[in-house]
C-alpha cells in the first residue's frame, strides 16, 4: 500500500480545507520561527510562500484574474490570528488586502501581472513622494522612498509619485520590479522589527505610464472587493493587527501569568484582586472595540456587495472602528504588561514581542488620535481636514 504524501492529500482536499490546514501549518511554523524573524527584521519568501499556500495573497486578487477575493471581515480575522502570534507578522501578511489598489491600473495591465497567476506579494514605500521626470511612455523615477513593509519577500514593489497633470494633481504609485531597484536596510525600530520595512532606492528607473495609478483610483474591474472602500480598507488591515496583539497578550496574562507568583514571592498573580479587575476590564474592552470593527466592516460590505451607496458617513465609521481598535488594542496590551509585573521589563520575557508591536499601529498617520476628530467631523457633516479622510 503506498502512502500519500502531505502534497498529494492537501491537494486531494476541497479548496477550503486545504487552505485551512495550510493556514494552521504556517501559524505553527510562526510560533517556532518568530523570534527568527523578529532578530534579522525580516519575513523571509519562503515564509511568504506559506501564506500564499493559505491563500493570503490572492484574497484581494479580483476573480477575474484568478483571485479568490476574502470579504473583508474573514480576510482580517486571518490577520488578527497571525497576530495573536506575531503582530510583525500579521502585519507583513495584513498586504494582502492591497492588490484592490491595482483595480484603478488599465485592465490589461492588470492581466499582464497576474499572468503567472493570482498571489502576488505586494510592498509600498510610498513616502516621501517623489518628483518624477515625464517622458515618452512613462516617468523617470529617482528618489528614496521609505516604509516598504515586507519589502523583503515582495514579488512586486509600490514607490510614491507626486501628482501632476496627467493625475489631476493626484499622487501616483509606480509599479515596479524588485530586481530593478534598491533595499536600503535601514529598518532600526523598537517595535515591529520584522516588517522589514526598509527603503527602497531608484536612479532614474524607467516606469510606463501603464504601470501607474491613483492609490483608491476609481477601479476597471467591478467586484464587490473593488466596490468596498480600498483607502479605509488600508487602515483596517493595519488596526487589526493591533487586535491580535492584544488577544496574544491577553491570553498570556490569563492562561500563563495569573499562575505565576511574584518576584518576591507570594501568592499566585491570578488570586489578587487587581488581577481579576485588570484582566476582566482588559477582556470587555477589547471585545467591545472588536465588535464595533467588525459590525461596519460587515455593514459596509453587504452594501459593496449589494451595489448600494457607500457614503463619506460609512467610510468615516470604518475609520473610526479602526482607530478605535488601533488604540484600545494598545492600551489592552499595557494593561497586560501592568499585571505581568517585573518580569515583564526582560527583553526574553513573553509579553515584550506584543508591547513592542502592539505600539506601533497607532502612531501610522492613517490612525493616529487626529483621525477620531476627522470622523467626528464627518459625522457632524463638517469638512474632516484631513487630505484623503475618509
Amino acid at each position: 500500500m503506498t502512502i500519500p504524501s502531505t502534497t498529494e492529500r492537501i491537494a486531494a482536499e476541497p479548496v477550503g480545507a486545504a487552505r485551512d490546514r495550510a493556514f494552521d501549518d504556517a501559524l505553527e511554523v510562526l510560533r517556532d520561527r518568530r523570534d527568527e524573524f523578529n532578530k534579522q527584521h525580516f519575513v523571509p519568501p519562503e515564509y511568504i510562500a506559506l501564506l500564499k499556500r493559505a491563500g493570503m495573497y490572492r484574497a484581494s486578487t479580483p476573480a477575474q484574474f484568478g483571485g479568490e477575493p476574502m470579504d473583508p471581515s474573514s480576510f482580517m480575522k486571518l490577520v488578527e490570528r497571525i497576530s495573536a502570534v506575531d503582530p510583525a507578522t500579521g502585519w507583513v501578511a495584513s498586504f494582502g488586502s492591497s492588490l484592490v489598489y491595482f483595480s484603478a491600473l488599465p485592465v490589461a495591465t492588470q492581466a499582464k501581472i497576474y499572468a503567472e497567476g493570482p498571489d502576488l506579494a505586494y510592498a509600498g514605500g510610498l513616502f516621501p513622494m517623489q518628483e518624477a521626470e515625464k517622458v515618452e511612455g512613462g516617468y523617470l523615477c529617482s528618489g528614496l522612498w521609505q516604509f516598504a513593509s515586507g519589502c523583503r519577500g515582495a514579488d512586486i514593489l509600490g514607490i510614491g509619485l507626486a501628482g501632476g497633470p496627467d493625475s489631476n494633481g493626484m499622487p501616483l504609485t509606480a509599479l515596479v520590479d524588485p530586481a530593478d531597484v534598491e533595499i536600503v536596510e535601514n529598518w532600526d525600530v523598537a517595535g515591529m522589527k520584522a516588517t522589514g520595512s526598509h527603503a527602497v532606492r531608484a536612479d532614474r528607473l524607467f516606469v510606463p505610464e501603464e504601470m501607474t495609478f491613483v492609490r483608491g483610483g476609481v477601479p476597471q474591474v467591478d467586484e464587490p472587493i473593488t466596490r468596498y472602500p480600498m483607502l479605509p480598507y488600508a487602515a483596517q488591515v493595519l488596526a487589526v493587527v493591533t487586535l491580535g496583539a492584544a488577544r496574544g497578550a491577553l491570553d498570556y496574562v490569563r492562561e500563563v501569568g495569573s499562575a505565576r507568583s511574584s518576584i518576591t514571592g507570594g501568592t499566585a498573580k491570578g488570586n489578587r484582586p487587581a488581577y481579576k479587575t485588570g484582566l476582566a476590564k482588559a477582556e470587555a474592552d477589547l471585545r467591545s472595540a472588536r465588535a464595533f470593527f467588525y459590525e461596519v466592516t460587515d455593514e459596509v460590505w453587504k452594501l459593496a456587495v449589494s451595489r448600494a451607496d457607500i457614503t463619506d458617513e460609512h467610510k468615516a465609521l470604518l475609520r473610526l472602528g479602526a482607530t478605535q481598535a488601533a488604540h484600545v488594542g494598545r492600551d489592552v496590551v499595557l494593561t497586560a504588561f501592568d499585571l505581568a509585573g517585573t518580569g515583564a521589563i526582560y527583553e526574553s520575557h513573553p509579553l515584550q514581542r506584543y508591547l513592542q508591536d502592539a505600539l506601533v499601529p497607532a502612531q501610522h498617520a492613517m490612525l493616529q488620535t487626529n483621525t477620531f476628530e476627522a470622523a467626528g467631523s464627518i459625522l457632524l457633516g463638517l469638512d474632516a481636514g484631513i487630505p484623503s479622510f475618509p
